[in-house]
């Protein structure tokens, strides 16, 4: 009788960089401590009881099958309308929008779709944590350009100077995670003449594309639809999990150009096939009122000044928050800590976690600033700043 030796094969890595992330450091520890968690990015609070019946009544009626692989048809038809609407350009419903399984699958899948091995895709650091994955794991090169150290606004001499015969891609985020920075129409104007005589495509990262603050001052999301120089060029990424509250829903989409659009959906009928049924459905339906996206921006620039409010009366330096659901704050008259050290050291002895700016550059770069989350019910916020309060 032969002896079966059990042995699993070694494989070797094709992310050797990737290990657990900061945002599953942090949350574990904060349940560990007792901590309110203002780490990772998603709200503490319910979605819309209208949404949730609107995805109930389309799973009663039925519609529990598979959709076609680019998404059902009215809710493809409800986006263009909404895109068209807010940002004055059309994308075919047909041809030119497509349901992913949240802005995360749409990335990979975009990367996926046009990135080559040996290509060159341009980040601007920080950066949110899957899009150099996602580039290694096509054979891409990642070209890290810094976003100004501070300010966190993007220095076009760099990115010009990054530019290569090789660059396939740039990817923008606005509203920007972590930063809380938003991208003005002199930044897209400048991009669009920097992009124009290059076939370099964009991956514009939408997916807080109605959380933009300070309307009064004329702060309004500079979508890359906007601008027709860079709409021909680009992948627009948005989430329907960011706009209504609903993250572990995993849904978003894309909208491209039909050429791009076509390349797209051949690796997405692969990567994922299709989206869930009844949500799809269920968005459709409550798209028909555009006022949960509309009233967003006031939604949450309240919870915004709440936060900033209470976090005036530490020692804090508050950074600006123009859009997105996150503050950052300089630390350096807080502590002497580096940022990770800090965020651990507040999590255990403060009962807040936060997350540290380190996280989001390839090398950790140390400004002395951190992160927090105010998509967070009132009570959950006092709370914090309660004890935020003790700095």
């Amino acid at each position: 009788m032969t002896t079966i030796l059990e042995r699993t094969p070694t494989l070797q890595t094709k992310l050797p960089a990737v290990g657990t992330t900061i945002f599953t450091v942090m949350s574990t520890l904060a349940a560990e401590k007792g901590a309110v968690n203002l780490g990772q990015g998603f709200p503490d609070f319910e979605c819309d009881p209208q949404l949730v019946n609107a995805v109930t009544d389309a799973m009663t009626k039925g519609l529990n099958q598979y959709p076609p692989m680019t998404g059902v048809p009215v809710l493809r038809e409800a986006i263009s309308a909404k895109v068209a609407k807010l940002y004055s350009h059309t994308y075919d419903a047909n041809t030119e929008i497509t349901i992913t399984a949240g802005a995360t699958q749409a990335i990979i899948t975009v990367i996926l779709a046009v990135v080559h091995p040996g290509d060159e895709v341009i980040v601007l650091e920080p950066c949110y944590d899957s899009y150099v994955p996602n580039i290694e794991l096509a054979g891409g090169k990642v070209v890290r350009v810094p976003l100004t150290p501070g300010t966190f606004r993007p220095d076009f001499g760099k990115i010009s100077a990054a530019i290569t015969p090789r660059t396939r891609a740039i990817i923008v985020n606005s509203p920007h995670n972590p930063s809380a920075t938003v991208w003005t129409e002199a930044d897209m104007l400048a991009l669009q003449d920097l992009l124009a005589p290059t076939d370099v495509l964009l991956i514009s990262d939408e997916v807080y594309e109605h959380m933009v603050f300070d309307a009064a001052k004329g702060r309004i999301h500079q979508s890359a639809a906007r601008f027709p120089g860079l709409a021909a060029r680009a992948f627009i990424v948005s989430s329907f999990g960011k706009t209504y509250h609903v993250t572990g829903w995993k849904v978003g989409y894309v909208a491209a150009p039909a050429a791009l659009t076509a390349e797209f959906r051949k690796v997405h009928q692969f990567n994922v096939f299709t989206v869930n049924t009844p949500v799809q459905y269920g968005l459709a339906s409550y798209m028909a009122d555009a006022q949960p996206y509309l009233g967003l921006p006031a939604f949450y620039q309240r919870k915004r000044d709440l936060f900033r409010d209470g976090l005036a009366k530490t020692r804090f330096k508050l950074l600006p928050s123009e859009g997105s659901y996150f503050q950052c704050v300089d630390i350096s008259e807080v502590s002497d800590l580096d940022e990770a050290e800090f965020c651990k050291w507040l999590t255990t002895e403060i009962g807040v976690a936060a997350i540290p700016l380190s996280a989001f550059y390839g090398n950790s770069f140390d400004q002395r600033v951190v992160r927090f989350c105010f998509a967070k019910k009132d009570e959950t916020l006092n709370t914090a700043l309660q004890r935020l309060a003790r700095l």
